[in-house]
């Protein structure tokens, strides 16, 4: 399995299934577009539709709940390829306002009391990222 060698740190840390859709969503990418860019992100947007980036790993979304995390998959196709649409790093931004409170929480995301929607996803894909760059170090 070629995705073994090219999985990122971020889902080698998570969930067996995680890293079972990355992988298998990556090594048919490689043998349709070949191996690059292309094949990555494809893996990542099949990952999304099904877990979140919580901290420096992927979780499965909550109650179960797939689909599109955000508006750049929401797009999907040839339009996201050429970067239309927000994309939230892994953050659900799709998910209840509750729910990303409760991530912010968890994360200790300050001032997370007063945040629209909007500013609790960049939030936490702020502090996704912190963790993630602890994680390799």
């Amino acid at each position: 399995m070629v995705a073994k060698r090219d999985m990122p740190s971020t889902v080698q840390r998570s969930p067996v299934k995680a890293q079972d859709t990355w992988g298998e969503t990556h090594d048919s990418a490689v043998e349709q577009y070949g191996e690059g860019e292309r094949a990555h992100r494809t893996a990542f947007a099949s990952l999304k539709h099904g877990f979140e980036k919580v901290g420096d790993h992927w979780e499965p979304k909550e109650d179960g709940k797939t689909g599109p995390s955000d508006e750049r998959a929401e797009l999907g196709g040839v339009r996201a390829r050429r970067g239309e649409g927000r994309t939230a790093g892994g953050v659900d931004a799709n998910a209840t306002k509750k729910h990303l409170m409760t991530l912010a929480r968890d994360a200790d995301v300050r001032g997370r009391s007063t945040m629209t929607k909007a500013e609790l996803v960049e939030a936490l894909q702020q502090a996704n990222d912190r963790a993630t760059a602890a994680a390799r170090h």
